[in-house]
């Protein structure tokens, strides 16, 4: 049953309703009136963040994927920023980003492995301070009582699909469902229970999809189960002009996507053909017995499928097969979605809220759907250093608008803080979006952006490196059991399939880019220093050996 059968959230306006309304004019026409209803004039803010959106799968982006019309909404209605990008593209480092403003390196949080440093000052904290009420629901990803919010239900770790277990200030509770339903679920409750209308709020509405093991609510089996997808033209990429990393990244379709755990071939299918892997079920085991009878019912014909045809397969055919079951389930969570900030849009729209409220959309991080062969993350290259951002904000962002300067989650903070007229700390590194919100391009200085990626030796095997990028270049140094330099053109070579590091045509070009390089490290107080000490950490605990 699709949890939006378990609580009503939506009511008919009455003239009731509309008397705080009134009231709030009137103060604001006289300079009068409650506190309360002079803090509603600071705006709401909706932070919507999925994990591992890859922005190729929001149609208003590309729409050779996926429709999403729910989510472009907020593009129409709002701005969309097409270069906006990540400092430190995995799951745990961007968030912790993105509550304190601070580049990894400050705020400890390098990788998933080591924990969050409690002590850190987030943006959630400052602002209810400042009078907001604040909400969590949904993915935080580590720790279990985060600072700064009135009421939280999250999912331990990286979470479950169905039947998720939540993490809440009474206790945990595991909830029969679909994940993104019934994050969906409880944040329309909250809205309607427990929201104080007399505050303005901070509501962080966090989805798990679509993070890999990628399983689609039961409704989209039939359709996305069936659907073909275009191949990305890097699909073979054969990483001619690139350096080790590229080559040695343990995240092909091809070697690396595991046919039980993301491809949902059953281990019965398997043991059959002889075929053994190191993960499980990807999360299915979970479903109860109705929810897997559905899933057995579309999935073990496809698995019947392969079996047969398996024996014919070469790898550019086993290749094309991986990387459209990956895409059907991949983009299968997505639907769901975008259904679902559906959902929360028109309750915006219903209860009068949507004048006054800032609603971003964005993710951790970018994601590869294919291109160069890869799926998974952490790579400066685009696909996976780009995230969406999309921002709709009544009467100050102008609809339809679209913003090519470069911003990075980095900025969140400070421009949640401006918006709500809050003191930001002087240590927070971003740079407030308010400028680009309200067309304002004069007061807006930055024309690069700072790159960090630190966990190595690690799951994917992606080297550790560093880079900038400008509009125009990027450029990439990657180090500790290599010292490798790629730069890429990124208006003739938007693929980045051609570095041009060696390149004597570029040798201006890498001379200014490594010159701007260095400052921007000196800026954001990362150094050869610090590499060394987080090294050593990984030594400490034994990921790296003497």
């Amino acid at each position: 049953m699709h949890q939006q059968q378990m609580i009503t959230v939506i009511k008919k306006a009455s003239f009731w309703t509309w008397v705080p309304v009134l009231m709030a004019a009137l103060g604001a026409c006289t300079g009068s009136g409650s506190p309360g209803e002079q803090g509603n004039k600071r705006p709401n803010i909706i932070f919507i963040m999925s994990d591992d959106h890859a922005y190729q799968a929001i149609s208003a982006y590309d729409s050779s994927l996926i429709q999403t019309p729910h989510i472009d909404r907020l593009a129409k209605e709002g701005m969309r920023f097409t270069n906006a990008s990540v400092t430190n593209s995995i799951c745990a480092p961007s968030r912790a980003v993105i509550l304190t403003g601070k580049h990894s390196h400050i705020n400890g949080k390098i990788d998933n492995l080591s924990p969050f440093d409690t002590t850190n000052v987030t943006f959630p904290m400052l602002l209810q301070k400042a009078g907001y009420q604040t909400a969590m629901f949904g993915k935080l990803h580590f720790g279990n009582n985060p600072k700064g919010f009135d009421e939280f239900k999250i999912l331990p770790g990286q979470g479950d699909y169905y039947n998720p277990r939540f993490i809440t200030q009474d206790g945990d509770t595991t909830i029969t469902g679909y994940v993104t339903d019934i994050t969906t679920d409880l944040t329309l409750d909250w809205m309607e229970q427990r929201r104080d209308t007399a505050k303005p709020f901070l509501l962080m509405y966090l989805h798990k999809a679509p993070h890999r093991s990628w399983l689609p609510a039961q409704r989209h089996y039939p359709e996305f189960t069936k659907k073909t997808y275009p191949l990305p033209p890097t699909l073979f990429d054969d990483y001619r002009t690139r350096g080790d990393a590229a080559k040695t990244a343990e995240m092909g379709i091809l070697k690396d996507m595991l046919l039980r755990y993301d491809l949902k071939v059953p281990k019965t299918v398997l043991d059959g053909m002889g075929i053994s892997e190191r993960l499980g079920s990807g999360g299915v085991d979970r479903m109860n017995p109705e929810q897997r009878a559905a899933w057995d019912a579309v999935y073990d014909p496809i698995a019947e499928d392969f079996k047969k045809r398996h024996g014919e397969m070469n790898d550019s055919l086993l290749t094309v097969w991986k990387y459209q079951r990956y895409m059907q389930d991949y983009l299968g969570t997505i639907a769901a979605v975008d259904e679902n900030v559906g959902r929360l849009l028109d309750y915006l729209d219903a209860e009068g809220l949507t004048e006054n409220t800032m609603v971003v959309y964005t993710s951790d991080q970018g994601f590869y759907l294919g291109e160069h062969g890869w799926f998974d993350k952490r790579f400066m290259y685009n696909e996976s250093f780009k995230t969406p951002l999309l921002v709709r904000w009544p009467n100050v962002i102008t609809p339809n608008t679209t913003e090519t300067e470069m911003v990075q989650n980095l900025d969140f903070a400070q421009t949640f803080l401006e918006a709500a007229g809050a003191q930001v700390p002087s240590d927070m590194q971003g740079e407030s979006l308010m400028p680009l919100f309200k067309g304002e391009k004069d007061r807006w200085q930055r024309d690069a952006v700072y790159y960090h990626y630190y966990e190595y030796p690690a799951e994917h095997a992606v080297k550790r490196h560093y880079g900038m990028a400008t509009q125009a270049y990027k450029l990439m140094h990657f180090y500790f059991d290599v010292d490798q330099w790629e730069l890429y053109d990124r208006k003739k070579d938007p693929q980045e399939v051609n570095n041009v590091y060696d390149d004597p045509a570029y040798a201006d070009v890498l001379q200014q880019m490594k010159e701007k390089l260095l400052e921007t490290r000196k800026k954001y107080k990362d150094s050869t220093d610090l590499d060394r000490k987080f090294i050593e950490r990984y030594r400490e605990k034994g990921l790296i050996t003497p």
